[in-house]
């Protein structure tokens, strides 16, 4: 792969990242609900799932699984229903009382294990990515030197971008703490946060997997 060839890449794949999805929106709510240590610990989940599809798109499996419309269904489906089970959660907590929660701390039972799952099982089940990876990739790859060293560097930077970009969202939602404590402002923000969610995964219904 050339200079020329890699800075083209970095430019698209920082547009991509950056563009809002299921796990920026996550980053947000989890930074101004439960903090930093959330958003990083899910931010880090979110990376691994991207890489766990990156090695996909190498082996050929993601090639397999846009090639069949039953797979390719089946991951769309637990993706779309997983985020729209997020945003009822969101919304359910407002009738629970769950807008009282310190902004400092965790969810009472829930681990940064848990939030590093949820991250992973975002990632991994969102169709986006798999179409990223299985129709860019090989534009920029150099057919004619070694492949694993060019995946490597690709995917390496996709996940820096991923984290960095994620764990600068949720650090800007944390500063709208202040604000949120204030009133119902906290109640308000889970309900739009919950109907976001249930509208992304609404939308990665209509995903194909020739788009």
């Amino acid at each position: 792969m050339s200079i020329d060839t890699f800075l083209l890449y970095a430019v698209v794949a920082f547009f991509y990242v950056i563009s809002p999805g299921p796990a920026v929106f996550l980053a947000l709510y989890n930074g101004a609900v439960n903090g930093l240590k959330v958003v990083m610990s899910s931010a880090l989940g979110n990376i691994l799932g991207l890489l766990v599809l990156s090695s996909c798109s190498i082996s050929g499996l993601s090639a397999l699984l846009l090639a069949s419309a039953t797979l390719f269904t089946i991951v769309k489906v637990v993706g779309a229903s997983y985020l729209i089970y997020l945003g009822i959660k969101q919304i359910w907590a407002t009738f629970k009382g769950a807008q009282k929660v310190s902004y400092q701390k965790e969810e009472s039972g829930k681990t940064l294990f848990s939030y590093f799952k949820e991250g992973f099982f975002v990632a991994v089940t969102n169709p986006k990515p798999i179409l990223f990876f299985v129709a860019l990739f090989p534009q920029f790859l150099n057919t004619n030197a070694s492949l694993a060293p060019q995946f490597a560097i690709m995917t390496s930077l996709f996940m820096a971008y991923s984290f960095i970009s994620l764990t600068i969202y949720g650090a800007l939602a944390n500063r709208a703490k202040h604000f949120l404590s204030r009133g119902n402002n906290i109640s308000w923000f889970h309900r739009l946060s919950g109907g976001i969610f249930v509208g992304l995964g609404a939308s990665l219904l209509q995903v194909k997997a020739t788009s």
